[in-house]
């Protein structure tokens, strides 16, 4: 895995190319489950009172999450947390999941029970993406979530060069 994100990751000449990489590592490491990547798609300078459009520009399962698709948020606990606090959000089992996502029935649907959302920060600490992580497991172990941040770490230049950040 060393080898693939240290030799290869950083040959690759696109984003796509970046985060096929970074998820097979991914696969490798933790196992079955879906990643997406989303960019903030806000207008500038949001207010509180503001939504959060998000756009997938990413995604490891084309047919049940395709790229382009987008979400408006409402300022939740979960939207204050990572998109305006730039903090990572852990949601483990179902009930989380149905507490924090509109789509809760179709993450089930895949067979998915706990999420990892790791804010990608551009260069004054704003969540300016979402690297975001669903497994089959229930629960996550701290090992598993350190994978995921440093996974997301290594997918931020090409996320946010992608976006022109």
């Amino acid at each position: 895995m060393c080898h693939v994100l240290t030799q290869t990751l950083p040959r690759s000449r696109t984003m796509d190319a970046a985060l096929h990489c970074i998820d097979g590592v991914r696969r490798r490491m933790l196992g079955d489950g879906l990643l997406t990547v989303n960019v903030d798609a806000s207008p500038p300078a949001p207010t509180e009172g503001d939504i959060v459009d998000l756009q997938r520009v990413w995604t490891s399962d084309v047919a049940a999450y395709p790229v382009g698709g987008r979400k408006r948020k409402t300022l939740t606990p979960w939207t204050r947390q990572l998109l305006r606090g730039a903090q990572m959000f852990v949601g483990e089992g179902d009930a989380a999941l149905r507490e924090v996502f509109d789509d809760h029935e179709r993450i089930a649907s895949l067979g998915l029970h706990a999420v990892v959302n790791v804010p990608l920060l551009d260069a004054s600490g704003r969540c300016a993406a979402t690297f975001n992580l669903l497994g089959v497991r229930p629960t996550w172990q701290p090992q598993e979530l350190a994978l995921v941040q440093l996974l997301a770490l290594l997918a931020t230049p090409w996320v946010l060069a992608d976006r022109g950040a």
